[in-house]
């Protein structure tokens, strides 16, 4: 039996030495004081998709749109994939196996800070983009449905979280593998069927990434020059598909599920119970639907719209989730994806666990810095949600703007705020373990 992979990082969270009440008050403090000097300083948008970044120079963009450069990039996907299936079929199943890791720490964790730092790198990364770009492009020709927008994304984001948090064993290795497997086949044969749409709209990986990306400070000008401007400029770029407050859903309501199922009384009732895998399932699927009905309900709460325009409020206002989200990846994953991460680069040195050094890191030690130090790991964890609400207040406030009549453009926004601490104070009573 392979050791339980749980995705909590290292150290509970109840030992921080912040006082859950300190968190909770500070947090109150900073989101009421936002949202009252925008109510009264901010009354007309601010942000633009469209107005465009300062670009970075010419050859930037020439080196990373180069045909040798998005050859070598698929050709390292590709090699990159055949190493980690190396490991998940003749590696050994134990904890020394790195495909848990890479699949709980570099995939889904890793994947959310490189694409906040240099945008939806899984385009480049995908290894189905790769082989679809080996045999240049063809695919059978059918027309990707409107229709789906993401609901195939949220759907294999949902299997995600499942495996890693409602499954009777997220570590093992036979599991990961499967996993692994039905989302190569899947997402080749939808990539066989629709080309690179598919690829955009249906591969839960690449929208993740591209939802993360869109607080990038890097990003495309309109001539297609890499440029720096605004996250919050770059977060209205979001496009507003069916499915998409349920990819958001499903990305917050796991992340607290995951805080909530670490709770000993939970774990220990849970464990009890003939049905442990049923009952965590239906826990998941329920923080999922709380977000999603609580957000489209406070989006949906104003007057002065027709049926129409409040029916699309919910998509508009979608990219305000984004930075809670993020928020809570990195509060509850950093030191899961900084100690985790080293483990992991270290094991894939030695895939089959024969005692090579193929990256020349076997050797290496990991270092424990958050760990060992509390206070600054406490201070980063309340930093990056309360970081993630005032900015999730700030994008729906700017937003509200453009979108609700003069009369209701404050007032419209009263339930979206409530949630929004709401949202804030649940994450840090469960993110210090209740």
């Amino acid at each position: 039996m392979t050791p339980r992979l749980l995705a909590h990082g290292l150290g509970g969270s109840a030992d921080l030495p912040v006082p859950l009440s300190f968190a909770l008050i500070g947090a109150a403090w900073a989101l009421t004081f936002t949202f009252a000097v925008v109510a009264v300083a901010w009354r007309t948008p601010r942000f633009d998709a469209g107005r465009p970044g300062r670009p970075l120079p010419a050859w930037v963009s020439a080196a990373v749109d180069s045909a040798p450069a998005r050859w070598a990039l698929a050709v390292v996907s590709l090699l990159f994939t055949g190493w980690v299936a190396l490991a998940a079929f003749a590696g050994p199943d134990s904890a020394e196996n790195p495909v848990p890791g890479v699949m709980y720490v570099l995939l889904w964790v890793g994947l959310v800070a490189v694409s906040l730092a240099l945008g939806p790198v899984w385009r480049v990364l995908s290894p189905v983009r790769a082989g679809l770009r080996l045999i240049g492009g063809r695919h059978v020709g059918l027309t990707y449905p409107a229709r789906w927008g993401y609901w195939p994304a949220a759907a294999g984001l949902f299997a995600f979280v499942w495996l890693e948090l409602a499954s009777p064993d997220p570590g093992a290795l036979g599991a990961v593998r499967a996993w692994l497997i039905g989302y190569l086949v899947v997402t080749t044969a939808g990539a066989a069927c629709c080309g690179t749409r598919w690829c955009a709209r249906a591969d839960p990986f690449e929208v993740y990434s591209m939802v993360a990306s869109r607080c990038s400070p890097l990003r495309r000008n309109a001539d297609g020059r890499i440029a720096v401007g605004n996250p919050f400029d770059h977060l209205l770029s979001l496009p507003v598909r069916p499915g998409i407050v349920a990819v958001l859903s499903v990305l917050l309501g796991s992340t607290a599920f995951d805080s909530f199922s670490a709770l000993p009384r939970w774990r220990g009732w849970v464990e009890a119970q003939p049905y442990p895998t049923l009952i965590r399932t239906v826990g998941l699927l329920v923080f999922a639907a709380v977000v999603a009905a609580t957000f489209w309900s406070a989006a949906r709460a104003t007057g002065g719209v027709d049926r129409q325009d409040r029916r699309r409020l919910p998509g508009r206002l979608a990219h305000s989730l984004i930075p809670i989200v993020l928020g809570y990846v990195f509060a509850h994953y950093l030191t899961y994806l900084v100690e985790r991460g080293q483990q992991t680069v270290i094991r894939l040195a030695d895939p089959l666990d024969r005692g090579w050094n193929v990256l020349g890191v076997a050797d290496a030690e990991v270092s424990y810095l958050l760990s060992t130090h509390p206070g600054l790991l406490a201070t980063l964890k309340v930093g990056f949600v309360v970081a993630g609400h005032i900015g999730g207040v700030v994008a729906a406030h700017d937003r509200a703007l453009a979108l609700l009549p003069g009369p209701h453009r404050l007032t419209g926004q009263l339930a979206m705020m409530l949630v929004m601490v709401g949202y804030t104070f649940t994450g840090l009573y469960l993110l210090f373990g209740g």
